[in-house]
């Protein structure tokens, strides 16, 4: 079990109810392994965290540029809430350290594993404002996006990598990239899709996402990867 005094104090938090942190840190692999414990795992918070850190990134951004246009705004909100940018958020805070998990989950690097880091991070958001309300999550959460938002703007990555990915293969190749989806496998409330990204001939990247349009985004992620590592060289391209 992890020592909730030393979590918080390395969090800066001190909650009034230390089970919430408690169940924000609590994996579902665990309670399969250990039907005793009376908490339930944090998936519940990770849904509340995930809108209330939708709000809280969207306010800060409308007051931060007050006048930038909306679909600006919407890249820029997608960029700081995205998985890999919460992961960065939860590590940085060493939530990996104490989240609580199966042995196999453990065993297979589930303290590494990004989908476990961003979801402890919104968990850990869903209970401070359970806690302690919007003001306390605020106070928490806008600290960590101003860095995080210069990252985004210094490389460009407000906007997302389907676009990046079109415009390089337009003007490189004169090609548009095509999306397949490839697979879907899980219960219906919690499916994941495997997307593959195709230009012309060539698979240049697979994602797997809980939508559609999330898979897409990561294989182009990881096409644009590719193709700026010179894993991927086209015959058509100069």
């Amino acid at each position: 079990m992890p020592d909730l005094n030393k979590v918080q104090e390395r969090l800066n938090i001190r909650f009034r109810d230390s089970s919430l942190l408690q169940r924000a840190l609590t994996h579902r692999s665990y309670l399969n392994e250990h039907p005793e414990h009376t908490l339930e795992d944090n998936e519940r918070l990770e849904f509340l965290g995930d809108a209330v850190l939708d709000f809280v990134t969207g306010a800060w951004l409308y007051h931060r540029f007050p006048e930038m246009d909306e679909g600006r705004l919407t890249r820029l909100r997608a960029g700081l809430v995205r998985t890999e940018t919460l992961a960065a958020f939860a590590q940085s805070l060493r939530l990996g350290d104490a989240l609580l998990l199966g042995r196999g989950e453990d065993e297979s690097g589930g303290r590494q594993r990004l989908k476990n880091l961003c979801g402890s991070f919104e968990a850990l958001v869903g209970a401070l404002y359970l806690d302690q309300g919007m003001d306390a999550v605020r106070a928490f959460v806008e600290p960590l996006l101003e860095p995080a938002l210069k990252d985004i703007l210094d490389r460009a990555a407000d906007k997302d990598a389907k676009s990046l990915l079109q415009e390089w293969s337009q003007a490189a190749l004169g090609e548009t990239p095509i999306y397949r989806t490839i697979a879907s496998h899980g219960p219906d409330h919690a499916k994941e899709f495997t997307v593959a990204v195709m230009i012309g001939q060539t698979e240049c990247g697979r994602g797997v996402g809980h939508s559609k349009q999330a898979a897409a985004q990561i294989a182009a992620q990881q096409a644009l990867s590719a193709i700026e590592a010179g894993e991927i060289v086209f015959e058509s391209a100069e």
